[in-house]
Formats: structure tokens, sequence, C-alpha cells
């Protein structure tokens, strides 16, 4: 059995991540890999393309990577939430913004090998502007392309040493269709369990789809 466990976020994170297209976990507060995106702002990474639901809480998670210079590019839903203050004062011109329900869909079609899927929002918006227009039953649809990225950061609750992940509640949100559509999957765990201790029923993100993870629970968890 491939060994899966880094000892800390920083090994979690080495190497490769310059330049890389990233997908990040979490919704607002809940579910957002902090430790490992603390620990890709202190290697120095630069250039990277952040694709997430918002742009970071206060000073943590993705904003801190946008107060490092780690962020070239922005794709999300919510650049600018009320508490994401880094992204107001820094980011406004490199952002792509997406609605909430197209973002998951094109990041599932990319995690499913699909090649796009057909919608009616943005329709005759500015959303719609380079985007092909199709006629299905006498209605408009865009079609939107898959959505894949070079890493997925994921934060689980649970994972065995084969890399099966569980998720605490919300913080479930975007991590599992995330898994799915990277190359490389990084996963920071609350806890690691012993091999088949979890029921395969309860298991959300099959350790097929892991690369690696280390276990990081905050001091004050």
């Amino acid at each position: 059995m491939k060994q899966k466990r880094c000892d800390d976020p920083a090994q979690a994170v080495e190497p490769g991540f310059d330049g890389a297209s990233v997908m990040i976990g979490g919704f607002g507060r809940s579910g957002v890999p902090e430790a490992l995106t603390d620990a890709i702002c202190e290697s120095g990474v630069r250039g990277i393309t952040v694709i997430s639901n918002n742009s970071g809480t206060e000073e943590t998670g993705i904003a801190r990577l946008l107060m490092g210079g780690c962020v070239a590019k922005i794709v999300c839903s919510f650049p600018r939430a009320t508490e994401s203050t880094v992204f107001k004062q820094r980011f406004d011109a490199g952002a792509y913004s997406l609605r909430q329900g197209t973002l998951a869909e094109r990041i599932r079609a990319g995690g499913a090998g699909l090649g796009g899927f057909l919608t009616r929002t943005g329709v005759g918006t500015e959303l719609a502007a380079g985007k092909r227009e199709l006629r299905v039953d006498g209605e408009t649809f865009l079609l939107e392309r898959p959505l894949r990225a070079d890493f997925a950061l994921v934060k689980a609750d649970r994972v065995d040493p084969r890399g099966n992940l569980t998720y605490r509640k919300a913080a479930r949100n975007f991590n599992p269709v995330m898994a799915t559509a990277a190359e490389t999957v990084i996963v920071q765990a609350a806890r690691e369990v012993a091999l088949d201790a979890l029921e395969p029923e309860h298991v959300v993100t099959p350790g097929i789809y892991v690369d690696r993870y280390c276990i990081y629970s905050p001091p004050n968890a």
C-alpha cells in the first residue's frame, strides 16, 4: 500500500506549486484547509491560480496567500464578501467571478470527465461574453466548460491510511467535489483512524483520489 501520510503540512505541499492552479475547499470559515494554505505561503510560492468559493476570511486561508503575494489569479463565487478585507484592498483586478452553482457544477464536470454542461444562468448578461450559446427546445443555454486543477487542498475530519475521508458537518461543502477534479489531492485531516475503521458507507471521498495527507488540529481545537 502506498504511503500517503506526511509528517506535517509543509511536507504535504512539497513541491511544484509555482504557477500551478490550486482548488481550495471551504465555504466562509468552514472546511478551509488553513494549515495547508499557511504552509504554501511560508514556502514562498508565486503565481498560483486559486479556485475557491470565496477569497478568504480576514487574514486567514486564501487571504493570507493574497497578502503573501502568492496569487496571480483567483476564480471564485464571492470575492467581495464582508469578511474578505484583503481581497478588497489588493486584488480587484485579478478575479474571475462565477455563480456559485456554476462553479460547483464546472468542478463536478471536471471530476466526472464530462465535456461541459448547459445552463440558462448568465444568458443575456456580461457573464455570457466569450461563451458558446446553444438553442435547445426553443431555449438559449450557455455551454460551461469543465474545471480542473493541478492541485486540490482539502480539509477532512477523519482519514485512514488508504486516504479514505469523512467530513464534519458543513465543512464538507466544496471539499469532496474538488477532490475529484485535480491531478494531485492533498488533505489536512483532524485525525487518523486505523485501517478498516471507517464503515464503507461513511466514506465520502475514496482514498483512490487522495495523494497525500497530514494530520493537523489547531492548538485550541
